[in-house]
C-alpha cells in the first residue's frame, strides 16, 4: 500500500465528512485507501457511511481486510450494503466472512433485494418499542441505544411477532406526558409503510405525500424490516433523475460518476444508441430520395425542410418528456393512453396553428420586404408550409405521446423513448407529410 504522509492523514481527517469525501473521489483508489486506514477508526467510519463517496466500493477493496471489515461492520446497514453491492463478487464473499455474525445475516438479507427497491434502500437499525412502555421508559430507551442507531425519527411498536402497531414520532415523544403510555401518545393513525420490494418511485411517493422522514417497510406478514430514510431516498430519486436525464438524451445510462467513468466506456455507451439513431435518419435521406423529382421541379420547398424537421420532432420531443414524467409520479397509468391522445390531438393541431401562422407571416414579409423572392406562387408555397407544419407538429405532438404507453407496455423502461428517438422517427414522417400536402395544393402550379 502506497505510504501516507502524516500531515494528509491529518488534514483529510480534519475535513468534514463530506468535503472529505469530495477529495476521496478525486484519489486514485490506492491512495483514498492508503489515507482512510491510516486514520482513527470514527473518523473513517464517518466517511465510509457518506452517500456521496463513488468509490467507496474501490477504496474498501484496497484496505487490508483485516482493517476494512471492522469498518464496514461499524457503518450503517444500508450504506454498507451499498458497497457491498459494488464490490467483486469473491472479494465480498470474502469480507463478509468476516464480519460478524449479526452483520453478515443482516447483509444476506439486505443484499436478496434489487437495489432500486425498499429493500435495497431501508437500513435495520432503527428504534423499536413495545407496546406497554410509557413515554419515559421508551425515551430511556432511546437514550440507551442511541449511539447504535442509524438515526431516531420516530419510535416503531411492534408486538412479540415484531409486527408493526403504530409509529409515534420523536417529537411526539419528546412533547408527551412521560408517565402516558406510548399507544395512547398522539391521535391513532394506521401505520404507513411500503413493502420491500416496492419500487424506490413509491417509496418516495410516500415520504413526499404524507411529509415523512422516514417510510417503515414490513413484509407479508406485518413485520417492520427496516425502515427507508429521507435522506436515502433523496439521494436514490437524484440517481434515477440522472439515469432518466441520461437516457432521454438518447444514451445508456451511466453506471459511474461522467469523470469516473473510462474513455471506452463512455464509447460504449454513447455509440449504440447514436448509430441506432444515425440508421433511423438515413430513412430520411430515403424519403427526400422518394420525392427528388418534386425537389427538382420545386426548389423552393427546400428551404423550409430544417423548419418542417425542427418543428415536428421538438413537438414530439415535448410531448414524449411530459409523458415519462407524468408515468413516473404515476400522474396517469397505461389505461390512461386515450385520455391523453384526446389531449395531446387538439394541443397538437392548436400549437400547429399557431407555428403555421408564424411561417406563413414570415414568408409573406421575406417576399413583400424583397428579402427573398418565393416565385409567382409564393402565396401557395406560404399555404402548403403552414398546413405542413399543422400536420406535422400534430403527428409530433400524438406519436411522442403515445410511444412512451407503447414502450412500458413492452416492459421496458419509457425514459428510453428519448427524445432524440422521437425526433428522429418524425423527421422521416414529416418529409412525407410536407411533400404530400405539397403535392396536393401545389399540384398544377410547380408541381
Amino acid at each position: 500500500m502506497t505510504l501516507v504522509q502524516p500531515f494528509e492523514v491529518a488534514d483529510l481527517a480534519a475535513m468534514h465528512p463530506a468535503d472529505a469525501v469530495e477529495a476521496l473521489n478525486d484519489m486514485e483508489a490506492e491512495k483514498g485507501a492508503a489515507l482512510l486506514a491510516a486514520m482513527d477508526f470514527r473518523s473513517a467510519v464517518n466517511i465510509l457511511e457518506q452517500a456521496g463517496l463513488e468509490n467507496g466500493a474501490a477504496l474498501v477493496g484496497e484496505i487490508p481486510r483485516a482493517k476494512a471489515a471492522p469498518l464496514l461492520a461499524e457503518i450503517a446497514a444500508d450504506r454498507r450494503a451499498e458497497i457491498f453491492r459494488k464490490m467483486e463478487r469473491e472479494e465480498a464473499r470474502r469480507l463478509l466472512a468476516l464480519l460478524p455474525d449479526h452483520a453478515r445475516v443482516e447483509m444476506e438479507q439486505l443484499l436478496t433485494y434489487e437495489p432500486d427497491t425498499a429493500g435495497g434502500l431501508m437500513t435495520t437499525e432503527f428504534f423499536r418499542a413495545l407496546p406497554e412502555w410509557t413515554v419515559a421508559q421508551s425515551l430511556e430507551a432511546i437514550r440507551t441505544s442511541a449511539a447504535t442507531l442509524e438515526t431516531v425519527y420516530a419510535a416503531y411498536v411492534v408486538d412479540a411477532d415484531g409486527a408493526l402497531i403504530r409509529a409515534v414520532s420523536l417529537r411526539e415523544l419528546v412533547t408527551a406526558d412521560p408517565q402516558t403510555p406510548i399507544l395512547s401518545v398522539g391521535s391513532y393513525r394506521k401505520p404507513l409503510f411500503v413493502h420491500p420490494d416496492d419500487p424506490r418511485e413509491k417509496v418516495a411517493r410516500l415520504i413526499s405525500k404524507y411529509d415523512l422522514s422516514a417510510a417503515p417497510v414490513i413484509d407479508a406478514s406485518g413485520k417492520i424490516l427496516g425502515i427507508v430514510t429521507n435522506d436515502d431516498i433523496i439521494d436514490a430519486i437524484i440517481d434515477d433523475d440522472t439515469e432518466d436525464a441520461q437516457k432521454q438524451g438518447g444514451m445508456e445510462a451511466l453506471d459511474a460518476p461522467y469523470m469516473a467513468t473510462s474513455f471506452w466506456r463512455m464509447i460504449k455507451k454513447r455509440a449504440g444508441w447514436l448509430s441506432a439513431l444515425f440508421l433511423a435518419e438515413m430513412l430520411t435521406a430515403s424519403a427526400m430520395q422518394h420525392f427528388e423529382s418534386e425537389l427538382e421541379r420545386a426548389v423552393v420547398l427546400t428551404l423550409f425542410i430544417p423548419l418542417i424537421m425542427s418543428s415536428g420532432g421538438n413537438s414530439g420531443s415535448q410531448a414524449t418528456s411530459l409523458i415519462i414524467r407524468a408515468l413516473a409520479l404515476e400522474e396517469i397509468r397505461l389505461r390512461d393512453w386515450w385520455r391523453v391522445a384526446l389531449r395531446e390531438l387538439p394541443s397538437g393541431v392548436a400549437l400547429g396553428a399557431i407555428l403555421g401562422a408564424v411561417g406563413f407571416v414570415r414568408i409573406v414579409l421575406w417576399q413583400k420586404l424583397g428579402v427573398y423572392d418565393y416565385g409567382e406562387h409564393w402565396v401557395l408555397v406560404g399555404f402548403t408550409v403552414s398546413a405542413a407544419l399543422v400536420g406535422i407538429v400534430t403527428f409530433g405532438s400524438l406519436t411522442g405521446s403515445m410511444l412512451p404507453f407503447a414502450i412500458q407496455k413492452l416492459g421496458f423502461d419509457p425514459a428510453s423513448a428519448s427524445a432524440p428517438f422521437v425526433a428522429t422517427l418524425v423527421d422521416v414522417t414529416g418529409l412525407v407529410i410536407y411533400f404530400s400536402i405539397a403535392l396536393v395544393i401545389l399540384r398544377g402550379t410547380l408541381l
